[in-house]
């Protein structure tokens, strides 16, 4: 049995400085391209485990969930009835940092990372017969058919890129809660937001201030995603 590395020691070998340099590559990229519509793509399917993150947590509350929507313009709304409303509302941003570094840590190992990949088009397929609109069924479609013609590529040719896509989602679904709440909450103020819904039943904090903690939250998704990620790599 293999004790895991958790001091690190030795730390970084030829996959742990990979892991960190792909890392700090994607950021950069996200960080140029956040603009273009070249990440639009991917932006969306943040929005889409955001909204399902909504969607699990009702269920897990015993909740139903009547309908999704994801928005060309990166917006969304999950439709539910019943539940636990208190803990339906913060799983979006923190929902979607948990996926985010599930993925991250997902990309260290082929197996795992189509394990993930199969995971995702599973849950599009899923979300396809309760999408409200077009916008989120043309997601669906299109990323199943992106994954499967990733998926193919990995295992039929040369070009072996299927952990470094799973890598570049999950870094991107930690990366944006944090922007999405600067946008929402503190560069302006969208008072429909999950957070100024949440101080409305949960006061002591302000919806700014709810947003702070939520994105300290995801930060320390990426810090033990990074952690976990090379103790997995040692």
């Amino acid at each position: 049995m293999v004790t895991p590395n958790w001091e690190l020691r030795g730390c970084c070998n030829r996959n742990q400085n990979a892991f960190l340099i792909t890392i700090g590559i994607f950021t950069v990229v996200i960080l140029l391209l956040w603009r273009t519509f070249l990440l639009t793509p991917f932006k969306l399917i943040t929005v889409f485990l955001h909204e399902a993150s909504h969607a699990v947590a009702c269920k897990l509350t015993c909740g139903d969930v009547e309908g999704m929507e994801v928005n060309a313009n990166e917006g969304g709304s999950t439709t539910t009835r019943g539940g636990i409303y208190w803990l339906i509302l913060p799983a979006g941003y923190l929902g979607s940092s948990f996926w985010g570094m599930a993925l991250i840590l997902s990309s260290t190992n082929l197996l795992t990372a189509r394990i993930a990949a199969g995971g995702l088009g599973l849950a599009l397929f899923i979300v396809l017969f309760i999408a409200k609109n077009w916008t989120l069924r043309g997601l669906c479609i299109g990323f199943i058919v992106f994954l499967a013609i990733i998926w193919v590529l990995q295992e039929l040719t040369t070009v072996k890129i299927l952990r470094y896509v799973i890598l570049f989602i999950g870094k991107l679904s930690i990366k944006v809660p944090s922007f999405n709440i600067y946008d929402d909450l503190i560069s302006r103020r969208v008072h429909s937001s999950d957070a100024e819904k949440f101080a409305e039943i949960c006061p002591c904090c302000t919806g700014c201030g709810w947003g702070v903690i939520w994105g300290m939250i995801s930060f320390m998704f990426l810090c033990a995603s990074l952690y976990l990620g090379l103790v997995i790599l040692s």
